[in-house]
Parts: structure tokens; C-alpha cells; sequence
């Protein structure tokens, strides 16, 4: 078994600052991604020629203008395209229609880098894999899910290989269900190695570079051109939100004016009138006792000189 099955630290791949400058302009504008083992990541870029640069780019087959791309430790374009494959990549290494399927087969077989019983037999190898059913057809004859499964077998057989990129998967049928089933099957383990005797299901990365993430998509995503933050496991279930209290409604606010408004004093409350006093029940009010008339001191009475009897007063 190779070392990259123990080594889980070198499943996976890292592109920062990624960047094609082309001939005469930009094929890839820098792209930043992490994809792990066991995944699937759909990376949205816009255009056939965007799209096949990139997957170039991911597997080690066309040299970035800047930044870098890694696959484990190893920082060597060589060691990123041993342990990489491209598949169904337009004018790349797409199946061609004219073939047959056991010609693209006996093809595909011939460029695995180490020797296997069925390396030379085809048919058997078809028959072992599950594909007896279309022995005899063309390329051409065979519906894109189908296609696509056979290509990411062949790509598996290499037991070297530890990242699946899958060019424009979606460019062959609008319908997500044709194809996304199948990469997640492969980022699994449940194609290829499984099918070899003394090696168990073995997990990989798997990419597809589209032209649009599909609707209800809920895995990692990436787009050409952007930064993206890595991803490392499904997102934990977010805790319910609590419910705001409502905001207490505004005071009014008085007129504006040059001068503050002067608070209003709070009117007093009117105390209610006395009561009128019963007359019939009050006591007598105290009569006023006349003062009693001081006498005046009599007068002294003048002694008389006149003679009573007429004489003068000797």
C-alpha cells in the first residue's frame, strides 16, 4: 500500500494565489482553495477555457504564472501529477465518439504505470467492473452518467492516484443527478480500489470544475478568481436564533424651535369647595353685653357769694 493511504495529512490539496496568465490574457485569475479527502468540492468558473485551465492547473499539467498548488508535503509538480487525474477534460483527454468502448478502455489501461492481470484484457476488465452491458457500443452510444462512471474507473486503477479533477461534468446534461451521485461515490471509496483484491475502499479527493453550483448543493464550493476559506467537515447545526424583543416605541418629540421647549408644569387638581356649615346645628353665638355707662364725676359745686339775704359779703 502507498504511503499516501496512512499519511491522511497528505490528502490534501491547497492552491493559493493560483494564477494563468496565458498568451494573450488571463486564463485563470488567482484562485484560493483546500480540498480534503473524502469530499467532493465544486469549484464555479466561467467558460470551457477557464475551466480546463484550471483543472490543468489543479492536476500539475500546465506551470502557474504565480502562486502554488500542493497535494499533501510534497511541493514537486511531478509528484502532483502522479498522484492526480483529469477526466473528461474537452480537447484534452476526452473519449473521442469514433472509439469503441473496449478500445478506449485497452487505451486507458496501457497508461497505468504498473502491471495487473487485466492491463491486457479489456473485456475482462469490463465484465469485473460491472460494464458487460456495453461491451459492444461506441462511445458515442453511451448516456453521460454512464460515460462518466466508466472514466472515473479507469482513472482509479491507477492506485497512485489520490485527487480526482473532473472537467465540466455538467456540460453534458443540465440535470446535477447524472453525475454529482458518481463523484460522491469516488470521494468515498466506492469506485475503483474496491474492485482489486487486498485493497479495501480507499477515500479521495474529488473536484468538478462547473459552469454553475447546482441548486441545493450544500458541500464545499469554490469559485475561479476567489478567495475561499477552507472547509474541514460539514458545518455544525446552528443554535436557534433568539427572538428580539421589540423596541420600545419613540417618545414624541416636541416642535423644533430656536429656544428649548419649556416643560408644561402639571396642572393642580381642583380641591373640591367646603361644605356650607348648618346654620341649625352651630351653637348661639355669644350676644354682645352692653357696657355699662361710667359715670361721670360730679362737679364740684362754686362756692356762691351772693348773699341770700341780699347783703354783700363783708
Amino acid at each position: 500500500m502507498a504511503a499516501a493511504f496512512s499519511d491522511q495529512e497528505q490528502t490534501v490539496l491547497s492552491a493559493k494565489q493560483l494564477h494563468l496568465a496565458g498568451r494573450h490574457h488571463t486564463l485563470l485569475p488567482p484562485t484560493s482553495l483546500e480540498a480534503n479527502r473524502a469530499q467532493v468540492m465544486l469549484v464555479q468558473a466561467d467558460g470551457q477555457e477557464r475551466r480546463t485551465a484550471l483543472a490543468l492547473a489543479l492536476t500539475g499539467r500546465m506551470k502557474p504564472s504565480s502562486g502554488t498548488v500542493v497535494l499533501g508535503h510534497d511541493h514537486a509538480m511531478a509528484a502532483l501529477r502522479k498522484r492526480s487525474a483529469i477526466i473528461d477534460s474537452p480537447e484534452v483527454n476526452a473519449p473521442e465518439n469514433h472509439l469503441t468502448v473496449r478500445s478506449l478502455v485497452s487505451e486507458d489501461l496501457a497508461l497505468v504505470p504498473f502491471k495487473f492481470r487485466d492491463r491486457t484484457r479489456p473485456t475482462a476488465w469490463l465484465v469485473k467492473h460491472g460494464f458487460r452491458d456495453i461491451l459492444d457500443k461506441w462511445v458515442e452510444e453511451l448516456e453521460p452518467n454512464r460515460l462518466l462512471h466508466l472514466q472515473l474507473e479507469l482513472a482509479l486503477a491507477d492506485h497512485d492516484v489520490d485527487l480526482l479533477v473532473v472537467d465540466s461534468p455538467d456540460r453534458h446534461t443540465a440535470d446535477a443527478s447524472a453525475w454529482l451521485p458518481l463523484l460522491e461515490q469516488a470521494a468515498a471509496g466506492l469506485i475503483g480500489h474496491s474492485h482489486d483484491a487486498g485493497l479495501p475502499p480507499r477515500e479521495v479527493i474529488v473536484i468538478g470544475v462547473v459552469g454553475r453550483i447546482p441548486d441545493g448543493w450544500t458541500g464545499p464550493t469554490a469559485a475561479a478568481g476567489q478567495e475561499m476559506a477552507p472547509v474541514t467537515g460539514p458545518a455544525e447545526p446552528a443554535e436557534p436564533a433568539e427572538t428580539p424583543e421589540p423596541p420600545e416605541p419613540p417618545e414624541p418629540r416636541a416642535a423644533e424651535s430656536d429656544e428649548p421647549a419649556e416643560q408644561a408644569e402639571p396642572a393642580e387638581s381642583p380641591e373640591p369647595p367646603a361644605a356650607e356649615p348648618d346654620e341649625s346645628n352651630l351653637p348661639p353665638e355669644p350676644v354682645d353685653t352692653p357696657e355699662p355707662p361710667q359715670a361721670e364725676p360730679a362737679e364740684a359745686p362754686e362756692s356762691d357769694t351772693t348773699n341770700t339775704e341780699g347783703g354783700d359779703v363783708q
